[in-house]
């Protein structure tokens, strides 16, 4: 769901044109309030945020001071029609199971929701949960955008995929939970810049095996980026964040204009159609920028710019490149997406990765050349706070000297 903000250009989705700035229309507005009419005299605390906001209103303030909510137990809970809109990847769980997850840290701040470290006193293990508004969810129409997110991530399981770990539904926000990765590669490329043509070498063959493993499931992630790759306590990627993700079926054409505009292939910066080969140019993009330390074409105010940048780039491959890596980034960052490379065979006998065994046991046990700075996971008594219902405002919350 486009969990950060990107920090190299920007994360963008296109939609059909709304003339209210993107409020909720026509039918839905009518679908939502038969919804609602169909609940009798009793709000949810949802129901009661909505009418108190409007459809007009973007707001996540509380119109005044509120103190702190406490849900109810779970058996007092109505359950009105509008709450089974998003079962069955987002389950309503036992209050106990998640009153003891305390927050100690900020992740990021995405375009739907907010992502927060936490820690599971029960396990004592750390994760991190994303939360994302229903209000919002409903608002801007990308129901079906979380649920494929959950679904999935439910359907892979890879080595280097960041797998999910749980997901439900409280009153107010949906939760996805995902295991803890101290740093990305976004973060350890701002201190490198350039890597070492051996480490270029295994990053690009794990996120081979992962995105071929991903096409061959009929899944195109369609937001590639340095950002989104996660990085283990030995160094090795973990592929994460699904949100703009979906299942296309090999043959089948996407036209929605998503991603982030730095990593976005020329197909999908004109509206389609485009498939899978989309990802390849975004790991050619990625993989141009572990090598030089920039990215191929600067970015650009808004997807028309980019494209027109991105039209009339030749591919300007740095002559102090090894051979093997510069022809790589040829046959990746290529114009035509039916000439990129795609197969596991293509890379499998490319000369940049000669030697290479495409197997994910034995990737996993090849060494990382630089030194992995992890954070500590354990929290400091002043910066935890606990939330009794783990279903509030959090927003409110973030001005808290914890999350600065």
């Amino acid at each position: 769901m486009g969990t950060a903000s990107c920090r190299q250009g920007q994360h963008t989705q296109v939609a059909a044109p709304n003339k209210q700035g993107g409020n909720i229309q026509g039918p839905w507005v009518r679908g939502w309030k038969s919804l609602w009419s169909g609940v009798g005299t009793t709000r949810s605390v949802l129901e009661e945020l909505w009418r108190l906001r409007g459809p007009q209103c973007l707001q996540q303030e509380p119109l005044e001071p509120a103190p702190l909510l406490v849900e109810k137990p779970l058996s007092e809970w109505p359950v009105p029609q509008f709450i089974n809109l998003f079962l069955p990847e987002f389950p309503i769980r036992p209050l106990r199971r998640h009153q003891q997850l305390k927050i100690i840290g900020f992740v990021a701040k995405g375009s739907f929701g907010t992502v927060f470290k936490v820690l599971d006193c029960g396990q004592k293990a750390v994760f991190t949960v994303k939360v994302v508004p229903k209000v919002k969810v409903l608002q801007r129409d990308i129901l079906k955008q979380c649920k494929d997110e959950v679904s999935i991530q439910r359907q892979i399981s890879h080595p280097f995929v960041h797998g999910l770990g749980d997901s439900w539904q409280g009153k107010r926000h949906l939760f996805i939970m995902c295991s803890y990765c101290s740093t990305d590669l976004y973060s350890l490329w701002s201190t490198v810049r350039c890597f070492a043509e051996a480490s270029i070498r295994l990053f690009a063959a794990e996120l081979v095996l992962v995105l071929c493993y991903l096409h061959d499931l009929g899944i195109i992630h369609r937001d590639v980026k340095m950002e989104n790759i996660l990085m283990d306590e030995r160094g090795h990627l973990k592929l994460t964040d699904f949100g703009l993700s979906r299942h296309l079926p090999q043959g089948a054409r996407a036209y929605t204009i998503c991603g982030t505009l730095q990593y976005m292939a020329p197909e999908v910066l004109s509206g389609g159609p485009y498939n899978h080969a989309a990802d390849w140019w975004s790991l050619g993009v990625l993989l141009f920028s572990l090598a030089t330390g920039k990215f191929p074409v600067a970015a650009e105010r808004d997807h028309v710019a980019m494209l027109a940048s991105v039209t009339h780039y030749d591919s300007e491959i740095p002559a102090t490149l090894n051979q093997g890596l510069s022809l790589l980034l040829h046959e990746l960052l290529c114009q035509n997406p039916l000439q990129r490379l795609h197969h596991l065979h293509h890379f499998q006998v490319h000369p940049f990765f000669r030697g290479v065994a495409f197997d994910s046991e034995l990737l996993q046990k090849e060494p990382v050349n630089f030194d992995m700075e992890t954070q500590a996971t354990q929290p400091s008594p002043s910066e935890s706070m606990f939330f009794k219902d783990f279903d509030c405002n959090l927003e409110s919350y973030l001005g808290h000297p914890s999350f600065a």
